[in-house]
C-alpha cells in the first residue's frame, strides 16, 4: 500500500513536509493563548497547565527517537498518519477533560505523540535522504522555514478563534484541520523502506552506540537542552508575563509571537543556507549567544508593545535556525540512514529542557510572583551553550564499508 516505485522528488517532499510542518508546528506554538482561559475555567494555577504542556514536550523527545525509527525503516509516511491522529486526539482530550492528573497525562501522552510523529525529527529523515549532499543543508532550511511559517499563520488564527468560538470550539476546529489536513499529505512522502534502497550496513543499535560514544553527538545533546528550555519557556509563558508587567492587550502577544514566526521563516532559511557555506559550530554559536543578549536587553530595555515587538522579531531571526544546522551537522557526521533516528535522540535533549523551561516558568512564578529566576537562567544557559558549540568536529566518521551510512 505504501510501497512507492521511486523516490518522491525533492520538490514533492518539501511541499508536503512543509505543510505538515506548518501546520503541527503552528497550532502547537499557540498553546500559550490556552493558559490563562484553560486556568481560570477550571479553576487551576498557572503550573497545572505548564505541567501538562511541559509533559507534551518531554513525552515528544521520549517518543521521538521510536516515532524516528519507524520513520527510518517502514517510512515516513506511516509515522505522519499516525501523528495525525494522536494529534486530533490530543486536542480534543484538553477540550473536554477538567480533572487535572488526566488532563495533564492525557494530553502530554497524546500530544507528545503527535508532535513525535509530525514534527521536524519525522520529516528530516526523508528530506536528509531525498536531497542531494550539496543542497542538504538548505533543504533543512527550507523544512525549518516552513514550521516558522505556521507559527506565522496560526497565532492570528488561534487567538480569534480562542476569542470567537470559545477556547474548547478552538480545540474542535483545530483536531479536524489537523486530520483533514495532514492525511493526504502523508501520501506524498511515501518512500521504500531504507534497508531495501541501501544494503545491509551498520544496525540500529551499533548507530545508537557510535553516536552516544562520540562527542560532537553528545555536545549537541547539551546545546539542544539550552535550546528547548528558551523557545519553549518564552513561546508559552510571553503573553502572561506581559500581562503581568501591565501589557494588556491581547493583542501584543498574539503580535509578538506571530513575528516571531514571521522572523523565523528567514532565520531558518537563511541558517540552512549558510550552513552549506560556513562552520555550522561557529553559526549554532552564534545563535545561542545572540539570544543570550537579545533577553538581556529585553529585560533591561523600558518595556512596552515595541520593545516587545522587537525582542520578537530578534528572537524570530534565531529561533529555530538551530533546527537546519543541527540535522545538517547530523547528517554530515553519522550518514543520513537513521537520520530521524539520530534526530529524535538530540531532540530528546531539547525536549527535556522543553519540559524545565515551561515548568520552572510555572514553579518559580507560583513561587516567587515573577519570572525573574527564570529570565537569569534562560540568560546563562545561552552563554553556556554558544561555549559549548565551539569544539564540534564537524569531520564525518569513517567506518569500515560494511558499516557505511
Amino acid at each position: 500500500m505504501f510501497a512507492a516505485s521511486r523516490p518522491p522528488q525533492l520538490k514533492t517532499v518539501l511541499i508536503a513536509g512543509g505543510l505538515i510542518l506548518t501546520i503541527a508546528m503552528g497550532v502547537r506554538h499557540g498553546f500559550g493563548f490556552w493558559m490563562q482561559p484553560i486556568s481560570q475555567a477550571n479553576n487551576w494555577t498557572r503550573e497545572t497547565y505548564s505541567l501538562a504542556v511541559a509533559l507534551q514536550n518531554l513525552m515528544w523527545g521520549v517518543i521521538g527517537p521510536f516515532a524516528g525509527m519507524v520513520a527510518d525503516r517502514f517510512g515516513t509516511a506511516r509515522v505522519i498518519m499516525a501523528g495525525a491522529v494522536f494529534y486530533m486526539a490530543g486536542l480534543l482530550w484538553m477540550a473536554l477533560v477538567d480533572q487535572p492528573t488526566a488532563f495533564v497525562i492525557g494530553s502530554g501522552v497524546l500530544i507528545g505523540a503527535a508532535m513525535a510523529c509530525t514534527g521536524f525529527g519525522a520529516v528530516s529523515g526523508i528530506v536528509g535522504r531525498i536531497a542531494p549532499a550539496s543542497k542538504r543543508s538548505w533543504a533543512f532550511g527550507i523544512s525549518g522555514a516552513a514550521g516558522s511559517l505556521g507559527q506565522f499563520v496560526m497565532m492570528p488564527i488561534e487567538q480569534q478563534l480562542i476569542s470567537s468560538a470559545g477556547w474548547q470550539n478552538a480545540f474542535f476546529i483545530l483536531a479536524a484541520l489537523i486530520v483533514v489536513a495532514m492525511l493526504p499529505m502523508a501520501f506524498f512522502l511515501r518512500e521504500e523502506a531504507v534497508e531495501k534502497t541501501t544494503g545491509p550496513q551498520q544496525s540500529i543499535r551499533e548507530a545508537i552506540r557510535e553516536a552516544f560514544s562520540h562527542r560532537p553527538f553528545l555536545l549537541l545533546l547539551s546545546g539542544y537542552f539550552v535550546c528547548g528550555f528558551q523557545v519553549v519557556f518564552i513561546g508559552v509563558h510571553l503573553p502572561a508575563y506581559l500581562k503581568d508587567k501591565g501589557i494588556l492587550d491581547p493583542n501584543v502577544a498574539v503580535i509578538a509571537l506571530a513575528l516571531v514566526g514571521l522572523f523565523n521563516i528567514f532565520g531558518s532559511y537563511y541558517a540552512g543556507k549558510l550552513g552549506g557555506i560556513f562552520p555550522k559550530r561557529y553559526l549554532l554559536s552564534f545563535v545561542y549567544i545572540g539570544r543570550a543578549v537579545l533577553i538581556s536587553l529585553f529585560l533591561l530595555a523600558p518595556l512596552s508593545s515595541w520593545s516587545t515587538y522587537l525582542f520578537a522579531a530578534g528572537m524570530g531571526l534565531l529561533w529555530l535556525s538551530t533546527v537546519p544546522l543541527t540535522n545538517g551537522l547530523i547528517a554530515g557526521i553519522f550518514g543520513v540512514k537513521y537520520l530521524s533516528m539520530l534526530s529524535g535522540c538530540i531532540f530528546f535533549s531539547h525536549q527535556i529542557g522543553s519540559f524545565m523551561g515551561v515548568w520552572l516558568g510555572g514553579y518559580l512564578f507560583t513561587k516567587d510572583g515573577n519570572y525573574n529566576t527564570v529570565w537569569m537562567i534562560t540568560i546563562a544557559l545561552g552563554i553556556f551553550a554558544a561555549l559549548i558549540n565551539l569544539p564540534i568536529n564537524e569531520k564525518p566518521i569513517l567506518r569500515a564499508r560494511n558499516a557505511l551510512a
